[in-house]
């Protein structure tokens, strides 16, 4: 059941109670001898229900929001007080002009001590002055109490779900600015590199170049069209993957090898947030290539299980370049975004391994992202 829904259905469900109980309370009042009670004694406890549903929403709906939680607590138990009072004076009032207690107290007469036929009549039990009957009805009083409380309970805890959502939605709109405003520090910084990579191979090859423009032209379209979205393909993300190797492959020297090893292309094909593996791949590139000594560049992307998925990225570590720890450069951002991104966007769901210089000399990082 949506959440809407199932909170309509529990607030339903608890108005339902409250006035259950109310009336219960209500009916228990009735006059402690057998038989049918006077007609207008139900009409009267029916006025006070009346009342108390207006005491009741009046607090849930405007007081206890307006007054009690806008600063101005002394105008709500003023109000509140009047309320209590207003309820027990036309209650009384209703009693007296219905003459409620005149008309109960003969039918509890008339069923305790029925009329004998051969005696005379017996004098009106209610003639005469009253005496002794009390300012107030005190179990009114106690009801009425019971129905503020109540209210002010329920505005209470209005209150609180309606500050929940708000911190909630507030939540959500930062992590979502946040990842919009990483997304577009992560896009610019791809695509400033590679346009560096076209223009030094410009000089050096124009055909080569042609086709480095190619792809490049559908790489951005992918990140233009799918990383917009949120979401994407696994299998679109490895093709990106795909195409971005291949074109840094296409500057690179024979004494650099690269090795890329996909999963199954039989295997599911869960959805994934665009431009995750990229930045890992593209460090690699940046830290393992060397124009004059042998590198090496291994990319494992495998899929353990269908809603799993491991990266491991492998370069070469050269003495003369800065601890490889450090994954970018002075105003990089790629792989400090991207980590922020994964803490963002899979928290609790996602491993980062790193081993500085493994035992073949290499800089490794690997990644288990749960989907």
């Amino acid at each position: 059941m949506p959440l809407p829904l199932l909170r309509s259905a529990s607030t339903l469900l608890l108005h339902a109670l409250v006035w259950g109980l109310v009336m219960v309370l209500l009916w228990a009042q009735q006059p402690d001898y057998p038989g049918p009670k006077p007609t207008e004694f139900w009409l009267t406890q029916a006025v006070v229900l009346g009342l108390l549903v207006g005491v009741f929403y009046l607090n849930v709906a405007w007081a206890a929001p307006r007054l009690l939680y806008g600063g101005k607590w002394w105008a709500y138990v003023g109000l509140n007080a009047a309320l209590v009072l207003a309820v027990l004076a036309i209650h009384q009032q209703v009693e007296t002009r219905l003459d409620v207690p005149e008309l109960v107290a003969t039918a509890r007469e008339a069923v305790l001590n029925p009329p004998n036929p051969w005696s005379g009549p017996r004098p009106h039990p209610q003639l005469g002055p009253e005496e002794g009957r009390p300012l107030f009805n005190s179990g009114v009083l106690l009801i009425t109490l019971m129905v503020l409380g109540i209210a002010t309970s329920l505005a209470a805890m209005q209150k609180g779900q309606r500050d929940a959502e708000s911190r909630l939605e507030l939540e959500r709109r930062q992590v979502a600015t946040e990842l919009s405003l990483l997304k577009a520090q992560i896009n610019p910084h791809f695509f400033f590199n590679t346009l560096n990579n076209i223009y030094a191979l410009t000089l050096l090859n124009a055909d080569q170049a042609r086709a480095a423009l190619h792809r490049l032209s559908r790489m951005m379209r992918y990140v233009l069209y799918e990383s917009p979205a949120g979401h994407t393909r696994l299998s679109q993300e490895i093709d990106f993957l795909q195409d971005y190797i291949d074109l840094m492959h296409l500057r690179l020297t024979n004494k650099v090898q690269v090795q890329f090893e996909r999963p199954d292309p039989l295997s599911p094909d869960p959805f994934i947030a665009p431009m995750l593996f990229q930045p890992f791949v593209e460090n690699a590139f940046k830290h393992g290539v060397s124009a004059t000594s042998p590198s090496r560049i291994s990319i494992a992307l495998r899929q353990p299980t269908a809603h799993t998925v491991e990266l491991c990225v492998r370069n070469t570590v050269f003495p003369d370049r800065p601890d490889e720890a450090d994954d970018d450069e002075p105003g990089g951002i790629g792989l400090v975004n991207t980590q922020r991104r994964l803490d963002l966007l899979y928290p609790q769901q996602h491993t980062i391994h790193v081993v500085p210089r493994t035992a073949s000399n290499e800089y490794e990082v690997c990644l288990q992202l749960n989907l």
